[in-house]
């Protein structure tokens, strides 16, 4: 099947927010996982944690079990994230060596990474570092994360500004890792990976599969009811 990758109507009118889609994967996160967010995007997460539950997040440069930002102006920029945020600690926190970080990371002690993404592959293949000539100079931890966590996760827009997919056959931007990512939230839908097919678990109730279809770069499989894509107003 060859799925036409031209940019079309995005229903822009019914998207999620990134607060929206953040607190979506929120939700899949189990009591006391451990968990890194990739900078940007992904940090939101941290902010959605359901009544009961509290992940243990895990900062590439050496912080585990940090919590939530300070109010403005009582920021320690002795206490940052990966992404040079402020942030609390939680009871119990501990520093490492960014070293030792990585050495979690590549020892499989993670249980969760969740990252952004320029473009996720049927297959499972990540795209999240650069475009084309445009990007950091480097890939990053992103490539330890992608094959040391458990299970990988993206958060992300269903297509970029132009309109044109997110989720496609074949990555065309570099890769940040090969068959690494199981699930992706996205502005629109809620996608699992499974035996390199897009697998439609959960989608907005006011868009139809065919529309959601139109905006995917690769065939969406369903194997079973489809939720509705239910979130707050955030």
């Amino acid at each position: 099947m060859t799925i036409d990758t031209r940019p079309i109507n995005t229903r822009e009118d019914i998207k999620l927010s990134n607060a929206q889609i953040a607190w979506r994967a929120a939700q899949d996160i189990t009591d006391g996982a451990y968990v890194n967010l990739g900078i940007g995007f992904p940090e939101m997460v941290a902010r959605y944690q359901p009544a009961g539950r509290q992940a243990i997040f895990h900062t590439e440069n050496g912080i585990l079990n940090f919590g939530k930002a300070p109010p403005e102006g009582e920021e320690d920029w002795d206490l940052i994230n990966a992404g040079k945020k402020a942030v609390t600690l939680n009871p119990g926190a501990s520093f490492f060596h960014h070293a030792d970080s990585f050495a979690m990371v590549r020892g499989g002690h993670l249980d969760v990474a969740i990252l952004g993404a320029y473009q996720v592959a049927q297959s499972g293949d990540l795209a999240n570092w650069r475009v084309g000539a445009k990007g950091v100079p480097a890939v990053g931890g992103a490539m330890d994360l992608v094959h040391g966590a458990k299970q990988v996760c993206v958060i992300t827009e269903h297509v970029t500004k132009n309109g044109e997919p997110k989720l496609v056959e074949a990555c065309s931007f570099p890769l940040t890792g090969v068959g690494c990512i199981t699930r992706v939230y996205t502005s629109h839908a809620v996608v699992d990976i499974v035996e390199g097919h897009f697998v439609l678990r959960e989608k907005l109730a006011d868009m139809s599969l065919e529309e959601l279809q139109a905006m995917t770069g690769a065939r969406l499989h369903v194997d079973g009811p489809v939720g509705d894509l239910v979130v707050p107003e955030l």
